[in-house]
């Protein structure tokens, strides 16, 4: 028996089909599974590539809107899954009732959340430090890869997950969570529904891009009457749903789906 569907959402600069893994284990699980991209990308990574204007000036209101008309046609209410920005996401969908819980895995911060680490100012620093990236899709070099994401895993498993997995990235999504502290509302997520369900936050101890300090943070902002939990995995940078110990977060997120009644 079917328990329910999943959608995954991925991040910046990482390509829908790397949940494929996770979509397996969910699948063998009980669930049903999606990764829809986002609007603009190509169907492969090398297409991606290819094509790198068409997923240019890519906003986050668009991308949530694309997830919430996907899901709109889906039989039942989904949980949402998101990595990174793809983890903002999940909790935007989640704050809209939209979802019946969340995993959002090393995600973005929300609008809100003012703190900012140097690793992730750095790691940000290839898209931020050009205003005219604005509109544009940006890739990331081997050694911007491996500062912001692959810090954690050796450098031949570092090249690998960039050459099998990284994509362009529109840079707006990155502007607008910049400057979300004192303008802009695309990175606002409703944390005083009391309605919402069960939302679970994770942090990587040595994730440059995304801090623990940043999902903590968000942790704060949410309505304590509602289950808002954070798990910290010490050794685990940003890479963590594609690297070597992939499946130590899906089965966490796993058993705390079905000890939530999902």
């Amino acid at each position: 028996m079917k328990k329910g569907t999943i959608v995954f959402i991925h991040g910046l600069w990482i390509h829908a089909s790397s949940w494929q893994s996770w979509m397996d284990f969910f699948e063998q699980a009980g669930y049903r599974t999606w990764s829809p991209p986002w609007p603009g990308d190509s169907a492969t990574v090398i297409e991606c590539r290819k094509n790198p204007n068409a997923i240019a000036n890519r906003g986050v209101t668009e991308i949530v809107n694309s997830y919430s008309q996907f899901i709109s046609t889906l039989p039942e209410v989904p949980v949402v899954i998101g990595h990174s920005f793809g983890g903002l996401i999940a909790q935007i969908i989640l704050g809209r009732d939209l979802a019946k819980a969340a995993v959002a895995i090393d995600p973005a911060p929300i609008k809100g959340v003012w703190q900012l680490p140097i690793t992730a100012l750095r790691a940000s620093l290839p898209v931020l430090s050009n205003p005219l990236n604005l509109k544009k899709a940006v890739s990331l070099s081997f050694n911007q890869f491996r500062y912001g994401f692959a810090n954690a895993v050796p450098e031949d498993e570092a090249r690998s997950l960039y050459d099998r997995w990284t994509i362009p990235a529109p840079a707006r999504p990155l502007f607008q969570a910049a400057v979300a502290s004192v303008a802009g509302s695309e990175t606002k997520v409703n944390t005083s529904n009391h309605t919402r369900g069960p939302l679970l936050i994770t942090g990587g101890g040595k994730d440059h891009i995304a801090p623990p300090i940043l999902g903590r943070a968000s942790i704060q902002k949410y309505n304590a009457s509602v289950i808002t939990d954070f798990k910290l995995f010490e050794d685990r940078g940003h890479s963590l749903i594609i690297d070597h110990g992939w499946d130590t977060i899906a089965k966490y997120s796993l058993d705390w789906l079905n000890q939530r009644g999902f």
